[in-house]
């Protein structure tokens, strides 16, 4: 570097930006009050209700309908009977400020490994996803597949984004697809990178895919089921109006990516990763060269044919089979045993080959532990019913639209502490959905709000899934941001209106 040159600035890694805000979120520990709600919980062995106070003292009452009504939770017992309710709720009205428990050097040094204790689950399914990846990818079924496809989809890319798009909203407005989408990304993104996108497309077309279904639930059991059943309604209420503006805010968003996928194919250099397209390639095409034929064997269709139906499986355990990663980490490892069988390659020549893979995720490993160790320092920290305490008195005494519209700020400023959806719904719904009854607004109206205001952060949450995500494909925050916040501003307008909207209805 010749004097007075300028080292060229870079945006930090996910790791730096994740510990960041784990020392901010330690220093919120220290400034914002330690608080706690008492919380009910029903013990369906037993039919009773356990009360924890903020002194984490129990103690034990009869599971019945005036007891519920005596703590002013306006909820059926039968919902917390046919176990629609499982987790703890908070009860209205007993916010306590306790002792500060601010986390300090030690905990936030220590907050990392037990973040990555708590995430253990997630973190073997992503390496053994990775050592399959690197099976398949070793015997050139990969390649095989992906040249066959791009002479299949020449002149009609478009489609494929519209198709992934389709597939993860649906799959995320069903039964809450996320988590699950990180399986995706290893066998799309070279398939989008052929089909002349950028890593950012790819990105958009199963993040936000994933999030516009989950953003606005239209049958979710783990947003807008739970949070109906937490407000005491029925999730059918506000249905219709859920799904109408589902298809409209699809509508926005593929015509968003539309709009960018056009500008980028008219002048490469306009893509917000032009600079790392060469290492993105490199990461997910390996030594592809389109004008290499590689034959199509009947050995690389059944190795594809495997990888494709255990995606399928995963997708049906997810929705109907109550699966989670212990349960998808299995399949996968079972589909990596099947292609080392089908592989060809010798007994070492798999294993070393299903390790090496495993290595290449990881970064994405280590990504997941420390964004839950930001969630563990806030727990820990007492600070969560603190908020959520502030929350409530700010809407307190609001009325009408005004009502709705703070609701839908106070949910986008819980989430980004809060990015569990179900965790979320039980905490506030309780205490929150009553308060719509005071201003003469149907209780689907919070609804709504906690939907959508939380789904609107969940874009950039950094506690969630997008630098998880953002690891895995290579790229850095600064350019999702650059992507995503004209669309994030344009979901946060659309959603005012509907919510203005659902008021009058």
């Amino acid at each position: 570097m010749t004097l007075g040159q300028k080292k060229k600035r870079e945006f930090p890694t996910a790791f730096t930006v994740l510990f960041v805000i784990l020392i901010f979120a330690a220093i919120l520990t220290y400034i914002v009050p330690s608080g706690k709600f008492s919380r009910l919980t029903y013990d369906d062995a037993t039919r009773e209700f356990v009360i924890t106070d903020h002194n984490d003292e129990t103690k034990v009452v009869p599971a019945t309908q005036s007891v519920l009504d005596n703590f002013n939770i306006q909820l059926d017992l039968s919902k917390f009977e046919d176990g629609s309710i499982k987790k703890p709720i908070a009860i209205p009205g007993t916010y306590v400020q306790i002792e500060q428990q601010p986390q300090g050097l030690v905990e936030v040094i220590k907050s990392p490994i037990l973040g990555t204790m708590d995430s253990v689950d997630i973190m073997i399914f992503v390496l053994i996803l990775g050592g399959v990846i690197g099976l398949v990818n070793k015997v050139g079924a990969f390649d095989a597949g992906i040249g066959a496809l791009s002479k299949k989809t020449k002149g009609k890319e478009f489609i494929l984004v519209i198709l992934v798009f389709a597939l993860t909203t649906f799959g995320g407005t069903t039964f809450g697809l996320a988590e699950e989408t990180i399986a995706f990304y290893p066998i799309l993104m070279p398939i989008f990178l052929i089909s002349g996108f950028d890593a950012i497309t790819c990105i958009a077309a199963i993040y936000m895919g994933s999030s516009i279904g989950t953003m606005f639930s239209t049958v979710n059991p783990f947003s807008v089921v739970i949070a109906s059943n937490a407000a005491g309604i029925s999730f059918t209420n506000g249905l219709v109006f859920r799904v109408i503006v589902l298809i409209v805010g699809s509508i926005i968003t593929l015509a968003y990516m539309y709009w960018y996928t056009v500008k980028v194919k008219n002048d490469p250099t306009n893509s917000l990763v032009y600079d790392e397209n060469e290492a993105i390639k490199e990461r997910f095409l390996g030594d592809y060269n389109p004008d290499v034929v590689i034959e199509f064997t009947l050995r690389r269709k059944l190795i594809i044919l495997v990888f494709t139906l255990a995606f399928i499986i995963l997708v049906w355990g997810v929705a109907f089979g109550g699966w989670w990663f212990e349960e998808m980490s299995a399949l996968f490892l079972g589909v990596a045993i099947i292609i080392m069988f089908l592989s060809g390659l010798s007994e070492k020549d798999s294993v070393n080959t299903f390790v090496d893979g495993a290595a290449e995720l990881i970064g994405v490993v280590l990504t997941i532990g420390l964004a839950r160790a930001i969630n563990i320092i806030m727990d820990n920290g007492m600070i969560s019913d603190t908020l959520l305490n502030y929350s409530i008195n700010m809407v307190s005494g609001m009325s009408g639209s005004m009502f709705a519209l703070a609701q839908l700020g106070v949910f986008s400023f819980l989430g980004f502490f809060i990015p569990s959806s179900s965790g979320l719904a039980v905490l506030t719904m309780p205490i929150m959905a009553p308060l719509a009854d005071s201003v003469g607004l149907s209780r689907d109206v919070v609804i709504n709000a906690y939907n959508w205001g939380q789904g609107l952060m969940s874009f950039i949450t950094p506690t969630g899934l997008i630098l998880v995500t953002l690891e895995m494909a290579g790229t850095t925050f600064n350019k999702w941001w650059k992507y995503i916040a004209p669309l994030m501003g344009i979901m946060a307008i659309y959603s005012i209106v509907a919510l203005i909207i659902s008021t009058f209805i």
